[in-house]
């Protein structure tokens, strides 16, 4: 073998190996780079982290994608001492998304050992959109996994959920969704209060349920699950129970 064929050959071998390993850093791919030639919205994006309650080393970062939203990226710092705000701290990690409750949201899954900061990124209607900057938490303060929730049927039809605090008590806002047997969302809410009754919205401060949600129906199984996010958008508490009316 020639020298030069030689050396495409290796070539080939490390492009092989980049492309083959989930979690390569993409080229030229600082997020700087990115918002430069886009038109951008910042903070448009709803997303958060937790860690995994199997892999201490592992995070799960969620999205909410909008129904126009297309080509959706991770971006993450190298450290966690670097500045959050500053775009060209940011390299994209080649991660596929997956579905979550079916694909109403999407997940990235990252094994790392250091914490981090994280962004999200979809374009919509011709717009770049960037999610606040998300601080990985997962070895400082490890998400809290639990049932533990009272869900109040008393009202036909319209259970009351209402939990506490764990561990953790810096929770900014609260996530509830309420999903069927088959993991579909119905109803997908946010409130400051540590309650929510399916389905009134008169605590809910951001909605992303599509329409007015089914009415729930006796003898069925439903799920409900609850984050409890704090100000730089880590999953502090993560409550899922199966419940039926």
């Amino acid at each position: 073998m020639s020298k030069n064929n030689y050396i495409v050959c290796l070539l080939c071998c490390v492009l092989y190996a980049c492309n083959s390993d989930e979690n390569t850093i993409a080229l030229n791919a600082s997020l700087a780079t990115l918002v430069s030639s886009n038109d951008i919205e910042v903070n448009n994006v709803i997303a958060c982290a937790s860690g995994s309650e199997s892999d201490e080393n592992s995070i799960i970062a969620y999205v909410y994608p909008r129904p126009e939203a297309t080509d959706i990226r991770y971006y993450e710092t190298s450290n966690i001492d670097v500045d959050k705000n500053d775009y060209s701290n940011y390299q994209r990690i080649l991660i596929e998304s997956t579905d979550f409750f079916n694909g109403y949201l999407r997940k990235f899954t990252r094994n790392t050992d250091e914490e981090k900061w994280v962004i999200i990124t979809f374009f919509e209607e011709g717009k770049l959109h960037l999610s606040n900057p998300i601080r990985l938490k997962h070895k400082t303060k490890p998400t809290e996994f639990t049932s533990e929730v009272n869900i109040d049927l008393a009202t036909e039809s319209m259970p009351v959920f209402s939990w506490q605090d764990g561990v953790f008590d810096d929770n900014a806002i609260y996530f509830q969704v309420v999903s069927d047997s088959d993991n579909e969302l119905l109803s997908g809410t946010y409130t400051f209060e540590k309650q929510f009754q399916y389905y009134k919205t008169e605590n809910v401060v951001l909605n992303i349920t599509m329409g007015t949600p089914p009415p729930l129906e006796a003898m069925s199984s439903y799920n409900f699950t609850l984050m409890g996010v704090s100000e730089d958008n880590w999953v502090n508490l993560l409550i899922q129970k199966e419940f039926q009316l």
